[in-house]
């Protein structure tokens, strides 16, 4: 026992606070009862409906996660970095190029919300993801007001002095990109059959928030709109912004016609819209912005380009040339198809047969070097067990608003983990 708690010590002695709190502390830090009395308040008549599920619940791990601030900052240098590569005109023809027609118009608005999905390790973060319809900004809000103390201390939780100020000022800014001045009168939350989501809790808590601060929010399903004499309605109402949750990134399905002619129209505003993904979030263009060299002579500076080549995994796209290598080097790659969502459809290569490497080839799929999670320890039912961690950074225009942390065990990020769910990020 003696020289394992030496080895022990020493170990720990090369660790940062932040690892040696994820690995030892169990406190539960969440006060579920008063979440619980802050999402009644906040989601109204709804609110019985909601909180008598379960399912709520499995959004919140009941743990923080510790995260060095050198972390943080590196996390959004990364995606400064990132946004200052889109702004350049080599890159925007590079990925529009392999865009959707719709994603060619760009009217100005530079996406709501938008979600930088990073893994922590040794050599620091690494960004594995950009999302243009991130969700779970809103529940993080409020699980970060509902935290109580543990052994790690007084922490600053990660996300703007004010978080509820931040978001409207957000949306204000949306519109007046496209619109000049002024603010909208009436938002609607646009995702497919939206009661039926997981995440409708969240746009109830959205609606609220944007209700406070008057601004009439309707959560709406695409065949609730009516694009007429270039206007956007819903009944006889006129939509003036839409918060778009869709997955159908370049508005292109036959159900969302009315959408799309109001995005090609300039009917409403429309954030995040098909412009925004193409520029930011379609994987492939993982490719470009992980190669150094070729962003430096687009023009981005040897900084911003390093620090690029750092964060980002390797990418390339999978096609018939590369694919003997890739196989041959399958465990050193994780597999993500091009249009993908939710984790659908992604492959660790390791676990990759010959029959879905098949199917790959036959898709339009790109393949990242595999970079491990960190873990965080929790307790469940009275037990330790290590859940695997990913951070996701929501941002406006490269200014962090909130950033949090999802516990999982799996393959892939999911809200069916026990002890698992969303954590806050406790900075050390």
């Amino acid at each position: 026992m003696q020289n394992r708690s030496v080895t022990q010590s020493s170990y720990f002695s090369q660790e940062t606070e932040a690892e040696r709190l994820n690995q030892l502390c169990v406190c539960v830090t969440l006060d579920r009862p008063a979440i619980l009395g802050n999402l009644a308040n906040l989601l109204g008549d709804k609110a019985d409906e909601i909180l008598s599920s379960t399912a709520w619940q499995q959004f919140f791990s009941n743990a923080a996660v510790f995260v060095p601030d050198q972390d943080l900052d590196q996390m959004q240098a990364i995606v400064q970095a990132l946004e200052a590569a889109a702004a350049l005109p080599d890159y925007r023809r590079r990925v529009l190029s392999w865009g959707p027609g719709n994603a060619q118009l760009n009217p100005g608005p530079a996406g709501a919300l938008m979600g930088y999905d990073f893994h922590l390790g040794e050599d620091g973060p690494r960004l594995i993801e950009v999302n243009t319809n991130a969700g779970g900004a809103f529940l993080n809000a409020i699980l970060a007001r509902a935290q109580l103390q543990c052994c790690g201390g007084s922490k600053r939780v990660a996300w703007a002095e004010d978080f509820d100020a931040a978001v409207i000022a957000q949306f204000e800014s949306e519109w007046r990109a496209q619109r000049g001045s002024g603010r909208p009168e009436r938002i609607a939350i646009v995702d497919d059959q939206p009661t039926e989501q997981h995440l409708y809790p969240e746009f109830r808590l959205a609606q609220q928030l944007l209700e406070n601060n008057g601004i009439d929010t309707l959560i709406l399903s695409p065949s609730d709109l009516r694009y007429e004499s270039g206007v956007l309605y819903n009944g006889d109402k006129r939509i003036d912004l839409v918060y778009n949750r869709l997955v159908d990134f370049g508005l292109e399905a036959s159900e969302h016609t009315d959408l799309r002619s109001a995005w090609l129209g300039g009917g409403a505003v429309i954030t995040p819209n098909p412009y925004t993904h193409a520029l930011l979030a379609d994987k492939r263009n993982l490719a470009v912005l992980s190669d150094r060299a070729i962003l430096m002579e687009w023009g981005l500076s040897a900084k911003n380009a390093g620090l690029l080549h750092r964060g980002i995994p390797r990418s390339v796209q999978v096609t018939t040339d590369n694919a003997k290598e890739l196989w041959q080097q399958r465990r050193r790659w994780f597999f993500k198809p091009v249009a993908g969502h939710g984790s659908k459809g992604v492959y660790r290569g390791s676990k990759l047969t010959k029959s879905t490497f098949a199917r790959i080839l036959e898709s339009d799929y790109i393949a990242q070097a595999f970079v491990p999670p960190s873990e965080r320890q929790v307790l469940v039912d009275g037990e330790r067990e290590m859940l695997k961690v990913d951070v996701r950074l929501y941002t406006y225009r490269g200014a962090l608003l909130l950033a949090a942390a999802r516990l999982y065990r799996g393959q892939t990020t999911n809200f069916r983990t026990p002890g698992g769910g969303f954590a806050p990020i406790l900075l050390k």
